[in-house]
């Protein structure tokens, strides 16, 4: 096990490393597997983080701040520790609209790609990553970081039109978004696997009306374990990009997408986030290439 792992299991879920930790639950068994996967099975790992700024930074030195709680993360950005282990952030952006998934209502969604599970806990063994991670304590109200991988999805149509072309493309008034679904399946009434089916059955008809609308798929992927959250169980998250925000209303919005929705995919699902975000960085596309292969 290594220093940080063993750190947190003696100290407890406020910390890790020594760092103090008041944003979310932490899973030391995933925390176990990031630290002690063999390197001949390790991998690049995908966290995802959805994260909720305090109204005001509140330090745990009970230092008075004038900093909103998303300056003081901004003032945390471990950009130098993640290009240390070899880590790119691949997505970033603001959330604009939370359409599904009430609490805690979600500000930014950022992806980092990491070389391997590993590296991840190396990162925040650094020493210039403890030094500034009182800000990300101070700024952060609650996040949640999932490790994924991703999976490959539905081709769709042969024939995919350009975006130009679409009923609603990107204008400076209305660009493009992605729009983020995380999932939870439904194991109450019906086992795993037939939740899974109806998302499929789902999928492969809202693909079609998608592609004609000019969605592209920027990456979907499986969870394999939630490193900070609130004790709840995610199965996938589907970054699903969208020329504009008329465009997905109007897939939204499509009565046939609507009856198999009806059917399938809310029948699949016990809890779901969906989220319009707009990026600021969006290369998770590109960084999936060389796994889909």
């Amino acid at each position: 096990m290594s220093e940080s792992a063993q750190e947190a299991h003696a100290e407890g879920q406020g910390s890790v490393a020594g760092l103090p930790v008041r944003y979310g639950q932490i899973d030391f068994d995933y925390a176990l597997r990031l630290s002690t996967t063999p390197e001949e099975e390790d991998g690049p790992v995908w966290m995802v983080n959805l994260m909720r700024y305090r109204h005001t930074a509140e330090y745990s030195d009970g230092r008075e701040s004038s900093l909103s709680g998303r300056e003081a993360d901004d003032a945390y950005a471990p950009l130098e520790s993640l290009a240390a282990v070899g880590a790119e952030v691949v997505f970033f952006g603001d959330v604009e609209t939370q359409l599904l998934g009430d609490l805690p209502p979600w500000d930014r969604v950022a992806v980092v790609k990491y070389p391997t599970r590993r590296s991840f806990i190396d990162m925040q063994e650094r020493k210039e990553f403890k030094e500034q991670h009182h800000h990300k304590d101070a700024g952060m109200e609650a996040t949640i970081i999932l490790g994924c991988q991703p999976f490959a999805h539905p081709e769709g149509p042969e024939i995919i039109p350009d975006l130009d072309q679409v009923p609603y493309p990107s204008t400076a008034d209305d660009p493009a978004v992605m729009v983020v679904h995380v999932i939870a399946f439904d194991r109450g009434d019906s086992d795993l696997e037939q939740s899974v089916e109806h998302m499929t059955a789902y999928q492969n008809h809202a693909v079609t009306v998608g592609v004609a609308n000019g969605v592209r798929i920027a990456g979907w992927f499986n969870v394999e374990g939630t490193i900070v959250g609130d004790g709840r169980q995610w199965d996938q998250v589907r970054f699903n990009a969208f020329p504009s925000r008329e465009a997905f209303m109007t897939v939204v919005m499509d009565p046939e997408r609507l009856a198999v929705q009806a059917e399938h995919r809310e029948t699949a699902m016990s809890d779901t986030y969906t989220m319009i975000v707009r990026p600021l960085i969006n290369n998770i596309a590109n960084s999936c290439t060389e796994e889909l292969r």
